[in-house]
């Protein structure tokens, strides 16, 4: 008989409050791969899931089906899965018509390390913990669970914490219980279940709880996988790593269609899309290195070499001008005031005449009223990527190429032209600040009163690059003040959006920059 295994991700997730705003708490993201996944493949490939869908349940099915196309999952729809009357046990009894047979049951929100037993017989998992207050306990004498105690009940050397993961051998009494109880099984779960069995084996387990944040952040560390991707977390968009897979989420559906008719507007220097469902799109897993692991300078002039072939510009008819220009205009200057209000407002700051690392500032709105935001949008129509930095791009040495990832889903609403310029700023954003650093905490900042202290480390090759890209630019005719500009801009764009005090180093980073090239 194959083995069926009920995981059931209805809830709401809301002890884990803003990670499961724009997600299912089982796809809340664990080492570059959904928690859900972790669960997935500890079982062999003809392992039968059957998932209860409820919170986000689309984003839950979605993702394992473009994921894992060649598992057999059955979805049990959870209508009520919130408020008066909704439970676990609810989720559970719209999962019995797929479950009628031995079964394990887990929550999605346990990771165990060692192999999970077969339901040969009934049996219940526990873990040792200093408190059992937080947990649901089982008391445990000679290797067998004696009695199940509600949370805060359980005392004592023989109780233990109870993992939420259980073999089920004899189903039908489960079940029969289960109906039964009606409302205290629907809030009890299959604890309400599991008292009603007989003999049932208690096996001890390495745990780690993704139920809460600071569990969370304990699986995370646990879970790190060396030489990993630095990803820096965003709330409504996540990379995952499934196999030999990637798989790019965001809650935003428009955000993935654009992305995917983007791919074909580029698709020489792009990821072929392999899959693609309303908020997901999947493509193989390019073999490579992020050029800022491997860059040296011979490679970098390599690459301005593929980049002046990337960025091929477009001529415009003079009505398709005026409207580039007036995209150029609200890309730059609209989106930027409503960023720094963004952040002034989230972050309780405001604008004023700060001293940034011993330098004078005025105010920043005085600085864009110096600013010629019509000669600013005059830029170079063209093809684009959008997020243009060294973590999006890959060289790979066995095929001699660089392949770019993530690119960005339009320029101010158009997919295929967008201004060259900001391609060559957030080229310069990211060889000035880097992700890896950054993730590692290479950096300080202190604001206090009218005084910003910052610095943060740099890579030299990094430097070097810069410096080799500043004399590329003028050889080629561009504008290099230009780019330095626009570069400052996206870190006083950015700042709203990352955490803190990464947040104040782009604000303070981003004003100085500001500050030094309209000085220039």
């Amino acid at each position: 008989m194959t083995l069926r295994v009920c995981i059931p991700t209805a809830g709401t997730g809301s002890r884990l409050g803003e990670l499961t705003r724009f997600v299912n708490k089982s796809l809340v993201s664990i080492a570059n791969r959904p928690a859900l996944s972790h669960l997935i493949e500890q079982f062999p490939k003809d392992t039968e899931f059957v998932i209860a869908l409820g919170h986000k349940g689309h984003l839950v099915r979605e993702f394992l089906e473009l994921a894992y196309p060649d598992r057999v999952f059955f979805f049990a729809v959870v209508d009520q899965f919130e408020g008066t009357g909704s439970g676990l046990g609810k989720s559970l009894l719209q999962c019995r018509p797929f479950l009628q047979q031995p079964f394990l049951f887990l929550s999605c929100d346990t990771l165990v390390t060692e192999p999970i037993p077969q339901p040969d017989e009934n049996w219940m998992g526990y873990a040792q913990r200093e408190s059992l207050v937080p947990y649901r306990a089982v008391q445990v004498l000679e290797d067998h669970v004696v009695a199940i105690s509600e949370k805060g009940e359980g005392q004592g050397p023989t109780h233990q914490a109870y993992i939420g993961l259980a073999g089920i051998h004899d189903y039908a009494q489960f079940w029969a219980a289960m109906v039964a109880g009606e409302s205290d099984a629907v809030i009890a779960g299959e604890a309400y279940g599991l008292r009603a069995l007989s003999g049932i084996k208690a096996h001890a387990f390495t745990w780690f709880d993704t139920g809460n944040a600071a569990a969370l952040e304990q699986a995370c560390s646990a879970y790190q996988e060396p030489g990993a991707p630095n990803i820096l977390p965003k709330g409504n968009e996540a990379i995952w790593f499934v196999d030999d897979q990637v798989i790019k989420y965001c809650d935003d559906e428009s955000f993935i269609s654009n992305r995917v008719l983007r791919a074909l507007e580029i698709a020489d220097f792009v990821p072929k899309l392999s899959g693609v469902t309303p908020h997901m799109y999947r493509y193989a897993k390019v073999r490579g290195s992020v050029l800022s692991d491997v860059v040296n300078l011979p490679l970098f002039e390599r690459f301005l070499t593929h980049c002046a072939t990337f960025w091929e510009k477009k001529l415009l008819r003079v009505d398709e001008e005026t409207a580039f220009r007036a995209r150029c205009m609200n890309f730059y200057k609209d989106k930027t005031l409503d960023r720094v209000g963004l952040f002034y407002r989230k972050w309780e700051r405001q604008d004023g005449t700060e001293t940034i690392n011993g330098i004078a500032m005025p105010t920043l709105s005085s600085m864009f009223d110096r600013l010629d935001w019509n000669a600013l949008s005059h830029g170079i129509p063209g093809r684009f990527h959008g997020d243009f930095h060294f973590e999006n791009i890959l060289w790979s040495v066995s095929q001699q190429s660089f392949t770019f990832l993530d690119w960005r889903q339009d320029f101010g609403g158009s997919l295929s032209v967008g201004d060259i310029y900001y391609d060559m700023a957030k080229l310069l954003h990211g060889l000035i600040i880097s992700h890896e650093l950054i993730a590692n905490g290479h950096y300080r900042v202190a604001w206090q009163s009218n005084t910003i202290d910052f610095d943060f480390h740099r890579k030299q090759m990094l430097l070097a690059c810069e410096h080799r890209f500043d004399a590329w630019l003028q050889a080629q005719g561009y504008d290099a003040r230009r780019v330095k500009i626009l570069t400052a801009l996206i870190y006083l764009n950015i700042a709203a959006l990352h955490h803190a005090p990464y947040n104040l180093l782009l604000y303070a980073l981003g004003k100085s920059m500001l500050h030094r090239s309209l000085s220039d």
